[in-house]
């Protein structure tokens, strides 16, 4: 019996004799699947992801039965290495059923280079998050106010800094940073014309002298680029950029909207995906500029309405059918983590 096997990203896709390891499939069909040690389960390049669920696009359903079960080879390797979750060695995967196999960027011989670059231009600098240093009076018993209402204080005498807004996170380590500074700390604070409060994104004891950095992400339904920048000088000091995950779901994006349509965990399951790969994107990149992840303050994402609904975590169906209503077409002003960003500081402004 044959079963219809379809590769993603390439969307090549052919039909397979039951017990056929995908490896072989791929290999047949000219799938970019790497692996060098003649399918014996050593090397681990051939690793993939089978999808299971309803795929309208491919004319499939797609069940667990689909694939052979893990077997003692996959199993030695995970226990010396470990294997990502979900993840199965195309050389002992074989095929039961129809089936959509995923190949992620690293088991791709010949990987995807994103090529987005950030153009140069002369701009007038006036960022969002700047740097202020206070000195900060001791506590009075004699004037009983607390830490946060004298560093707010002492904004707004010395910097003509008011209505400075401070989470929890920020409440939480403001005494130990006051006393390590000896009264004298480092703050910084997010304003942007469209809010009228100021927030405070993070705090340093004494004098902080260090740059401060900004993420300009264009997440697109194929690639996510992303630029690091220093928001001192305004320039781009790293670039890099990955494959999309949410491709698996569907090359396009109208396949995406008919994924979360047909899928009652389809638009979350690509919001997760997307927000993962932009974490790893985010501590990728500042390993690279060797600088630490919590010294980038803000980050602007730019992107299409359906990539903009799902990275939001908000069902896209609407967008699918007329009149194609947006739940929302003005920009937001979020903290990194309403949108589990965990790899930057909770109040990143987003």
């Amino acid at each position: 019996m044959k079963h219809l096997v379809v590769f993603t990203p390439s969307g090549k896709r052919g039909s397979f004799e039951t017990g056929t390891p995908v490896l072989e499939a791929a290999q047949q069909l000219g799938v970019d699947l790497d692996s060098v040690c003649g399918g014996r389960g050593i090397c681990s390049k051939c690793q993939v992801t089978p999808s299971f669920g309803d795929f309208p696009k491919h004319g499939v359903f797609v069940d667990e039965s689909a694939v052979s079960a893990w077997n003692a080879i996959e199993q030695r390797y995970h226990d010396k290495r470990g294997l990502k979750p979900n993840r199965r060695l195309g050389c002992q995967l074989k095929i039961q059923g129809d089936l959509i196999v995923d190949v992620p960027a690293e088991s791709q011989v010949h990987k995807q280079v994103i090529r987005k670059a950030a153009s140069s231009r002369k701009i007038e600098m006036n960022p969002a998050t700047k740097l202020y240093y206070v000195e900060v009076l001791e506590p009075d018993m004699h004037e009983p106010k607390g830490d946060l209402e004298r560093l707010k204080t002492a904004l707004a005498e010395q910097w003509n800094i008011d209505d400075t807004h401070a989470s929890i996170s920020i409440v939480k380590k403001l005494q130990s940073i006051l006393r390590k500074g000896d009264w004298g700390v480092t703050v910084a604070v997010y304003s942007t014309p469209s809010e009228s409060l100021r927030r405070i994104v993070n705090i340093w004891p004494g004098y902080h002298d260090a740059s401060i950095y900004g993420l300009a992400i264009d997440l697109g339904s194929t690639t996510i680029a992303a630029h690091l920048t220093d928001l001192r000088s305004g320039k781009v000091i790293e670039s890099s950029g990955v494959m999309n995950p949410q491709i698996r779901f569907g090359e396009d994006l109208m396949s995406r909207v008919s994924y979360a349509m047909m899928n009652a965990d389809g638009a979350s399951a690509m919001t997760n995906e997307v927000r993962k790969a932009i974490n790893k994107l985010v501590l990728e990149l500042a390993e690279s500029a060797k600088i630490e992840p919590e010294d980038i303050l803000e980050v602007v994402f730019v992107c299409n309405p359906v990539m903009h609904h799902l990275l939001l975590g908000i069902d896209p169906v609407e967008l699918g059918q007329a009149p194609f209503a947006l739940a929302t077409s003005d920009a937001l002003y979020l903290d990194a983590k309403d949108l589990n960003l965990v790899s930057l500081i909770d109040d990143a402004r987003i």
